[in-house]
């Protein structure tokens, strides 16, 4: 039977996991047990700080890992703790969820996944690092590893709908900038993909069809709810943290389509504006 052990069981995670037949047995990290239980997966306690008992023995059952949480400054942390059990592991697949930030700016130009990643920041250049750790640990198992890098996460409960409802959403306006996005039931399908395909990659893009620029989402979000949108502002008067501005320092345009064809995926929201809506009727439906 195969098994999927998640280190770290959050909301792409959870995506990936509720696509999975019946006969997956699915582990999942969390900081409280009883989290797990009630999204109904057997729940490890895991914060990255020490090694975890109960971890290494999920491991010697463990089929397909998939790594869903970002390094520190150190590396990565379930390596730090676990990569001897890892080694030991009756593995047949490994997943490292990363993000498209590793490739850098690009000044609006295209990249694919053949791209040298150039990462500009410290976030990006950690994550690169452990991308690369866990490429050699599959290379030392000879077991395939998909490295699938991540454009915005939307999806339920996360979305330009919501926090306009919550008159939290900003139409922060940079010219020539875009992003590229994804939404969480399109990873969950990636994965998905990717275990069936171990042959593909090793390389994915978790990205939409459409790099957008971020204030036309919100105009278009601000449609669908039949409300006017909030104000045009520019980054400089955004006040955004330090990381904020880092995502704008960035700009590229991301393509996926390497990975649909090595996968074989079509993506169920090419676009945000596929996405969106179908979001938003799903809202109406519960009104």
């Amino acid at each position: 039977m195969p098994h999927l052990l998640s280190i770290g069981f959050g909301y792409s995670a959870q995506a990936v996991a509720a696509g999975l037949g019946a006969e997956w047995t699915v582990t999942g990290t969390v900081r409280e047990v009883f989290h797990a239980a009630r999204l109904g997966v057997r729940g490890i306690a895991f914060d990255g700080t020490k090694r975890s008992p109960a971890l290494a023995a999920a491991l010697t059952e463990a089929t397909h890992l998939l790594i869903s949480v970002p390094p520190n400054e150190y590396g990565d942390p379930f390596l730090e703790h676990h990569g001897s059990d890892v080694r030991r592991a009756p593995l047949r697949w490994i997943g490292y969820l990363s993000t498209i930030g590793v490739y850098g700016d690009h000044a609006g130009g295209w990249v694919d996944e053949a791209t040298p990643p150039t990462p500009q920041n410290e976030r990006s250049r950690r994550r690169l690092l452990a991308e690369e750790a866990w490429r050699a640990v599959a290379r030392s198992r000879d077991v395939p590893v998909h490295i699938l890098r991540l454009g915005g996460i939307y999806g339920p409960g996360r979305n330009q709908l919501v926090e306009l409802a919550a008159g939290t959403q900003r139409r922060i306006a940079k010219p020539g900038q875009v992003f590229n996005r994804i939404h969480v039931e399109d990873v969950g399908g990636l994965v998905r993909a990717a275990i069936a395909r171990p042959d593909a990659g090793p390389v994915l893009h978790g990205v939409d069809d459409e790099p957008a620029p971020p204030q036309d989402v919100v105009v278009y979000a601000a449609h669908l709810l039949g409300i006017v949108p909030p104000p045009e502002i520019s980054v400089e008067a955004a006040g955004l943290t330090p990381m904020g501005l880092s995502f704008y320092a960035e700009n590229k345009r991301v393509s996926n389509a390497a990975t649909k064809a090595s996968l074989g995926y079509t993506l169920r929201y090419a676009t945000y504006r596929e996405g969106l809506a179908t979001l938003a009727a799903a809202e109406e439906g519960r009104a």
